[in-house]
């Protein structure tokens, strides 16, 4: 019995054993799987980051380095890269616009049915059976989903490509490194592409893809051109097709796999739909010129010529990338300049400066290596609450800044702790330490097809390019600022097709009229005043006998061709429209002496634009001296009524009838937008400054949120107001409300003394030292309503009364004499059109057809 007992112990004891050893394997195989799941995602306290979808990218174009982006170079032109690399195709297609292609095809109500199956492509042979698809149609609507808030550059999470048949939702993560396969139906000239506000996913496939749009319709253009009253997808959508799409959607996180339903049929939703409303556009584009009967055959497409002109031009954009000498200077300069007060004592002012650089920079180091936004690793207001507060234990760091750590500051808690600790620790300093001891296998800085050359150039240059002294940084700021606005300045404002076509205007006895542009010449035609007489370059010969001829006038400025350069240095790259008589004042000239006078707009390059520029508000603040009338609204006034109370007298006006009280538009708008967008977060100090001066606005009363963003449209005009609630996306739906402009200077009369809900303008003369008791209140003209009192146009105005009233028209033309003398002297222009004049008169007569005529218009 005892040995069968021992038996079963043994027995017992064995399968115990077993039992352990199959549950400690079990167990450890899940705390591996475990570790290894940690190591992807955030831990506080430790040096693990999230695995991100780019990571497996084995293709990119864009890296975060600092060198900058590299165009596709084709093997067929030889073109160099900072070239575009179609430019011969777009150039064409600008010069000879494609003829209305038809969009949807022989049933046009078939895009209105979305109830239909799509095809989600995903892998490399089904994005080369779409590019075989493609190549086949004429036209196809193409829109794009971004995502930003997890990349330091961004990148494209899903192309939506819909034909009239069918619907593609493009998974351009997972193919991101063959999406080149649809580069040739792209850059396909004989193929359109529709888009809706393309200036964007434009350059966003040439930065992912290499991939450059040829020949494109944009709904948006169109828009334009229609004069629509609201250009969004979302609004053409309603109108044309009856849908509503939540346009919350396009913030979401587009890199999520699988798509929810719901941002399926929104992505569909934006593509399928475009190649109908494009179909609608173009026929409202063609009704547009056939609403007044016309015989002449070639004038009909005319206004889609034009939308395409314009769509076409947005294809020769270039992705370019921001970059600057010294990193984080930008961002540390305008941290700055919103936050702190200028006032600080000049130590405060410098210790602030460095800390406030030092933090950008490490910030941008750290957003380039791990391929995240700015936002993601720290905020602009945590960055200003660290440089202010400086925390002395990592603990204080996470409760100084104003949102929840990112694994990134997590894992680089030490480094920042350093920053903010030791004033004499240099980016080079910490750039070493994250050199040695996070970049390896297992660190938190792990290396990828982003940060590769960023790092290897770093290593070897980053002597050069983390250099802030105060003796120097200024320099630093000043060129690497200024090199930037250049390149925006110039891909934001140049003209992106040639101005002057060279367009020729005969009379009927074939004596040259002018020369002129397309779109004027089309004006004749589509009213059968002009025949077609040539076509390249296009010419007209007008059937009615004109006002007026040049020649008779001794005028040839509007007989002779323009070439497309600068009129000072000849630079033909870019060029600029730079108005000679500051629209300020030519907004006010009687019409018989602005209208089609294009005598004083000249072209010029962004570096003699600045200087142009520069001389102008010179002699600006010279007119401003010798008319006694201020550039600016020195102060505006909330009148408890339906009614702004605004000076454009001196500052120090001490017989101004508004009691002492309000604050500068500029200062008023500033101290508004801050305290709506930082209010919560800025220091309690600045709050309370910021909130002084909108109090002096309101009378020194209380404000609220809705006087906060009341004050922000104030002094606005109504076309200012619509742009900027668009672009900020803020509530604003205050009410216009009249105007009493106080100006100290010179009396005016005009107007009829009647208010018809404009504005009011009251002048008190105290510049000649008369009682400001003598004021007058009198009503204007509905221009006025228009006039913003944020910029010069006030003093233009009344500037222009006294020259009138005093001088009549030959004032005028004085006054524009004296601004030709300013620019000459300025630029010594060399390349000035033929016939250009200083003493050029602006004078002219209107012919019956004109629609200045004031007894007979078309």
């Amino acid at each position: 019995m005892a040995g069968g007992s021992r038996e079963k112990t043994r027995a017992v004891i064995v399968v115990a054993c077993f039992v352990a050893a199959i549950s400690g394997a079990i167990l450890l195989r899940r705390l591996r799987k475990r570790s290894r799941s940690r190591s992807r995602s955030p831990k506080i306290g430790g040096c693990s980051i999230e695995e991100k979808p780019q990571e497996k990218f084995k293709r990119v174009l864009a890296d975060n380095s600092y060198s900058p982006f590299k165009h596709l170079k084709r093997d067929d032109k030889g073109s160099p890269t900072e070239l575009h690399p179609y430019e011969e195709e777009i150039t064409h297609l600008l010069q000879n616009p494609p003829v209305l292609p038809d969009f949807v095809s022989d049933n046009a109500n078939a895009p209105l049915d979305m109830s239909g199956s799509y095809t989600w492509v995903d892998t490399e042979p089904q994005l080369k059976s779409l590019a075989g698809i493609l190549s086949g149609e004429k036209v196809f609507a193409v829109d794009t989903e971004q995502h930003s808030f997890r990349s330091f550059l961004g990148f494209t999470a899903l192309m939506q490509i819909s034909t009239v048949k069918e619907d593609f939702l493009i998974d351009t993560i997972a193919l991101h490194d063959v999406m080149d396969i649809l580069r040739p139906v792209f850059a396909d000239p004989s193929i359109c592409k529709v888009f809706h506000g393309a200036d964007n996913d434009v350059i966003w496939l040439q930065r992912d893809f290499h991939i450059y749009v040829v020949n494109m319709f944009d709904t948006a253009k169109a828009c334009e051109i229609l004069s629509k009253p609201q250009k969004s997808l979302a609004y053409l959508l309603e109108v044309y097709c009856g849908v509503i799409t939540d346009k919350t959607l396009q913030r979401e996180d587009w890199r999520i796999r699988p798509l929810s339903m719901e941002m399926i049929k929104y992505a569909r939703c934006d593509a399928h739909y475009l190649l109908y409303i494009a179909n609608c556009l173009s026929s409202e584009l063609h009704s547009k010129n056939t609403s007044e009967t016309s015989s002449f055959s070639g004038d009909k497409l005319n206004f889609f010529f034009e939308a395409s002109r314009r769509s076409n031009a947005v294809c020769m954009q270039l992705y370019t990338k921001e970059t600057e000498p010294s990193p984080g200077t930008s961002a540390a300069t305008s941290i700055f300049s919103r936050t702190f007060n200028q006032k600080l004592d000049l130590a405060k002012v410098s210790e602030l400066k460095e800390m406030i650089w030092k933090l950008c920079a490490w910030r941008d180091l750290m957003a380039r290596i791990h391929d995240e936004s700015l936002r993601y690793v720290l905020s602009d207001q945590s960055i200003s609450a660290l440089a202010v507060k400086l925390p002395k234990v990592p603990q204080q760091i996470y409760g100084t800044m104003t949102e929840s750590p990112s694994p990134i500051v997590v894992s680089h808690i030490d480094e920042l702790h350093n920053l903010l600790k030791n004033s004499n620790l240099s980016i080079d300093d910490l750039f070493d330490n994250i050199l040695e001891m996070r970049l390896d296998p297992v660190g938190c800085c792990p290396l990828s097809a982003y940060n590769y050359a960023l790092l290897s150039q770093l290593s070897s240059k980053r002597g050069d390019m983390f250099n802030f002294s105060l003796s120097g940084s200024e320099k630093v700021a000043q060129t690497g600022s200024k090199r930037a606005s250049r390149e925006l300045f110039i891909k934001k404002f140049s003209c992106k097709s040639p101005v002057y076509h060279n367009c020729r205007i005969y009379a009927s006895d074939g004596r040259l009229l002018c020369y002129c542009d397309r779109k004027k010449l089309e004006w004749y035609l589509q009213r059968d005043l002009a025949k077609m007489v040539e076509n390249d370059p296009p010419a007209i010969v007008l059937l009615f006998e004109p006002k007026g001829r040049p020649d008779d006038e001794d005028n040839d400025f509007y007989i002779q061709s323009k070439r497309n350069i600068c009129v000072s240095c000849g630079e033909e790259k870019h060029y600029i429209r730079y108005r000679i008589i500051p629209s300020c004042y030519r907004m006010h000239f009687p019409e018989h002496l602005k209208s089609h006078r294009s005598h004083d707009i000249v072209l010029l390059c962004v570096d003699c634009h600045e200087k142009a520029h520069k001389a102008a508000e010179r002699y600006k603040r010279k007119v401003a001296e010798e008319f006694g009338v201020p550039l600016f609204v020195q102060k505006i006034v909330d009148s408890g009524e339906e009614k702004v109370i605004a000076s454009i007298g001196l500052t120090n006006n001490k017989n101004s009838n508004d009691g002492g009280k309000g604050v500068s538009p500029l200062h008023l708008r500033t101290a508004a937008m801050a305290l709506l967008r930082h209010g919560s977060s800025m220091p309690s100090e600045r709050r309370d400054q910021l909130m002084e001066t909108v109090k002096a606005y309101y009378g020194g009363r209380e404000v609220s949120e809705k006087d906060l963003e009341s004050a922000l449209l104030v002094g606005m005009n109504p076309n200012e107001r619509r742009r900027f609630g668009k672009k900020k996306g803020l509530p604003l739906t205050l009410d216009y409300k009249s105007t009493t402009l106080i100006k100290n200077g010179f009396p005016s009369n005009i107007g009829n003394g009647e208010n018809n809900g404009h504005n009011n303008i009251s002048y008190s003369d105290n510049h000649h030292n008369n009682d400001s008791s003598e004021a007058c209140e009198v009503g204007v003209l509905e221009s006025d309503r228009r006039l913003s009192l944020l910029g010069h146009g006030p003093h233009g105005k009344l500037v222009v009364e006294q020259l009138l009233e005093k001088y009549g028209d030959e004032g005028i033309l004085q006054f524009c004499q004296k601004w030709r003398e300013v620019f000459v002297e300025a630029l010594q222009p060399q390349f000035l059109p033929g016939g250009w004049n200083i003493k050029h008169s602006g004078k002219r007569d209107f012919g019956d057809y004109s629609v200045y005529n004031p007894t007979k218009k078309v």
